[in-house]
């Protein structure tokens, strides 16, 4: 399987190479009032390509959204000292060496930062997207999240050692309720639960169905929103010990840290977000009880992400104002168990040498680097030590795509690179 797999990526890579004369997007989705029926974008096609490459950075004219407010400062100057990062190699897991162009090509970028401190060295936007462009980042926001609920901790208001039912007795008897905070966290909750986004009735499919993603098929319609989806999954074995990635387990952490805080998540980054000298208002998608979806629901500018990872990179300040405190910061980067997340073959051959602590990937052979990865070729990458902050925006067409291994690979050599 594994040489099957090395000669695929290979042969996709060639292929990008020969077909990079071609256009990689198509300018005439949503043209016309209204587009043509073949080129319009929908809340039933928009995660699918090609209409996925218009439909991830223009949710918010599909589905409701909550805004998190930029705030009335003007945007933060960014300096600029251009590097030729584009021709930096490294190597990719089919064998060969792949250019950072060939692989952001091949891997469908839509947009690529690369800022070290507060000067960006690299910036490309293709496919059509614009600098002002805010594009969804799925899983990412699960790791805004959990900077978030440690911020609680930090704070006192959040207890990890406690039951998530302790917070959300709506939670007893479900799958959450008597697995801890800290559980939560660290994606260490004992459920019945398959992330499987290709088939319809898979509990992530579910999932999709209860925030809104996607308009429920009539045999699946179960639930009107995440608040009724989520006490309805159920416990699998023990609660801690191990690593079993769930989205709906990020969003019983957000419902335990809106009723522990008594703010909405959207509240709880808008006061980061209105300081960080952002260039837009970043937003929510709301399930259909106007829930912020804290799973995968976030959408944000290339360079807005980019001064989120910044503001940890720097230890929780920004202009010399503390916006998370930096015990917040170093909970995370001390990373977790390496051993309990090898254990988990799918992501451990993704992310090796990784560990996860609340809701980031954290490098623990690459000292306090973090990632947050979503479906579809989304990443922020942090480098601490060096003070590299990577964000990459893409619409692959699969979820799960033979080039997200690279796309680490990428992301770790540029750092690298630059740490020298």
């Amino acid at each position: 399987m594994g040489q099957k797999i090395t000669r695929s990526l290979a042969s996709l890579y060639v292929q990008t190479v020969e077909s990079l004369t071609v256009p990689h997007w198509a300018p005439e989705l949503m043209q016309g009032f209204p587009a043509e029926p073949k080129h319009r974008v929908t809340w039933s096609n928009w995660m699918r390509p090609p209409f996925s490459q218009w439909g991830f950075r223009h949710l918010a004219r599909l589905r409701p959204t909550i805004d998190v407010q930029a705030g009335t400062a003007s945007a933060g100057q960014l300096k600029q000292a251009p590097r030729a990062l584009d021709a930096l190699c490294f190597d990719s897991e089919c064998g060969l060496s792949i250019s950072v162009i060939d692989h952001l090509v091949a891997s469908q970028t839509d947009a690529f930062l690369v800022m070290q401190g507060d000067t960006v060295l690299f910036e490309r936007y293709f496919n059509g997207q614009r600098a002002d462009d805010r594009h969804i980042m799925f899983s990412v926001t699960k790791s805004l999240i959990g900077t978030l609920g440690e911020q609680l901790v930090t704070q006192g208001a959040l207890k990890p050692e406690l039951p998530a039912a302790y917070y959300v007795p709506e939670l007893v008897g479900s799958a959450f309720g008597d697995a801890t905070v800290r559980q939560l966290f660290d994606m260490a909750v004992g459920i019945d639960y398959s992330e499987v986004y290709d088939d319809p009735n898979s509990e992530s499919s579910q999932y999709g169905y209860a925030c809104g993603f996607q308009p429920a098929p009539a045999q699946y319609a179960q639930f009107e929103s995440l608040y009724q989806y989520l006490p309805s999954l159920r416990k699998r074995g023990s609660h801690g010990g191990f690593f079993h990635y769930v989205t709906a387990t990020t969003e019983a952490l957000a419902w335990v840290m809106e009723r522990a805080s008594g703010k909405a998540c959207s509240q709880m980054l808008e006061r980061v977000w209105e300081r960080l000298g952002c260039d837009r208002d970043g937003y929510f998608m709301a399930d259909p009880w106007g829930r912020n979806v804290a799973g995968a629901g976030f959408s944000a500018t290339l360079r807005d992400m980019a001064r989120f990872g910044r503001l940890l990179a720097n230890d929780g300040r920004h202009d010399g104002c503390e916006l998370l405190s930096p015990e917040t910061v170093a909970r995370i980067a001390a990373g977790a168990d390496p051993a309990i997340y090898a254990q988990n073959t799918e992501f451990s051959n993704w992310t090796p040498g990784a560990s996860y602590r609340s809701q980031w990937y954290v490098f623990n052979d690459h000292s306090q680097a973090l990632m947050a990865g979503g479906i579809h070729g989304q990443y922020l990458f942090i480098d601490k030590p060096s003070g590299v902050v990577i964000v990459k925006q893409s619409s692959l067409a699969d979820a799960v795509s033979p080039f997200d291994t690279d796309s680490v690979r990428m992301l770790r050599a540029i750092a690298a690179h630059l740490s020298h």
